[in-house]
């Protein structure tokens, strides 16, 4: 699997336990809804590492947590 669809797999898998809509994540986060709307619609292949830290304390997650799961094992470069 690519990077940046494990990436946006884990995003959702978020959005989902924490029941949280896009836009809560923006509101939470402080990113822009249209900068994680073109990540996750795929626009937009890789985030660069500051957003993904202000998506994951809008999770209230740390970067650890977000890449602790099998799909990061085998994912590839894009």
């Amino acid at each position: 699997m690519r990077l940046s669809v494990a990436i946006r797999k884990r995003i959702k898998y978020y959005l989902k336990t924490k029941n949280m809509k896009v836009w809560d994540l923006c509101q939470s986060s402080g990113i822009a809804c249209s900068t994680i709307s073109t990540l996750m619609s795929g626009k937009t292949e890789l985030p660069q590492l500051d957003t993904l830290l202000h998506i994951c304390n809008g999770f209230d997650i740390t970067l650890k947590e977000f890449f602790d799961d099998p799909t990061f094992d085998t994912a590839e470069q894009d």
